[in-house]
């Protein structure tokens, strides 16, 4: 990927952020406790998908992209594109706050289809693979962000299928965080998150202790989501540890790896930025809209 991609994805998701900031100003100030942070978790989607945007762009999309697609897909050259389009209207969507319930649903969709076509489809060539269910679980964790603002929008005109939404997004995180948990536990040494196998940073302090950590909270969401007990506090705890883990572990280990000026490396770090943001936003969004019966003061 050439070092101007780089640049346009950094840009693109700063522009996004302070856009929706901007939108989202008056919302935020009115909004009372974890109410605020819980405010930020559409525009934690957005900035994340502006940010994977430019990737998909320029010579007809970088060739691991096209490869991605599966090969009874035709025209596979149009798909990086087309796909680069959909993320930057669905961040432009979330920022500004337009056309959610449309948004939001086609981008669940989308990330539905991803787990459907290709990464269920790994898993199943890979049963025992770790990082094909990490993936296809970190891709399911998306669409079940998504769908859970989706039954947001969806609540007036059709309460039962905004119900079904909401309960599709909170089941799915309740696997992905016991099965991200166990990871952690028995990775220790991973960089926490979404645990891709990418090892901690020597210069981060006591690095196993973080992973113990992080697997302690997810599990413990994990179950709390899936009995339903104190559900929007887990989904909060998983949203502000991936938001934590993004300031504070990956966000520097970009910047470093623009210090040291490897093109591969900083690739690797926007995309770590983005990815655990995703998971934040997602997570965050699931709070909103679970039952205010769970609200957080």
């Amino acid at each position: 990927m050439p070092a101007s991609t780089n640049l346009w994805m950094v840009l693109a998701g700063l522009v996004c952020l302070f856009a929706g900031l901007f939108v989202l100003r008056k919302e935020i100030s009115g909004a009372r406790g974890w109410d605020k942070f819980i405010t930020c978790g559409a525009l934690f989607i957005g900035v994340s998908l502006a940010a994977f945007a430019p990737e998909h762009f320029g010579n007809r999309g970088p060739s691991y992209i096209q490869m991605m697609a599966p090969p009874y897909m035709p025209a596979r050259w149009f798909w990086p594109d087309f796909i680069g389009c959909i993320l930057l209207a669905a961040a432009a969507s979330l920022a500004l706050r337009k056309f959610m319930r449309l948004s939001t649903t086609l981008l669940g969709l989308m990330f539905f289809l991803f787990v459907c076509m290709i990464y269920f489809p790994s898993v199943l060539r890979h049963l025992h693979s770790r990082p094909a269910w990490t993936i296809m679980l970190r891709d399911l964790s998306f669409c079940a962000g998504a769908w859970a603002l989706a039954g947001l929008y969806w609540r007036a005109s059709s309460p039962q299928l905004s119900k079904l939404l909401v309960l599709f997004a909170r089941m799915v995180f309740a696997i992905v965080g016991i099965f991200y948990g166990i990871v952690h536990f028995l990775h220790p040494n991973f960089a926490p998150g979404v645990p891709l196998g990418k090892i901690m940073p020597s210069w981060v302090p006591l690095p196993s202790a973080w992973g113990y950590l992080a697997g302690a909270i997810l599990v413990a969401a994990g179950i709390a989501l899936a009995l339903n007990m104190k559900s929007r506090i887990a989904a909060v705890s998983i949203g502000t540890l991936a938001t934590a883990l993004t300031l504070f572990l990956y966000v520097p280990i970009l910047i470093l790896a623009y210090r040291g000026g490897s093109v591969p490396v900083i690739n690797e770090g926007i995309n770590y930025v983005a990815d655990t943001l995703l998971f934040a936003g997602s997570a965050l969004a699931l709070a909103s809209a679970l039952p205010d019966g769970t609200a957080l003061e």
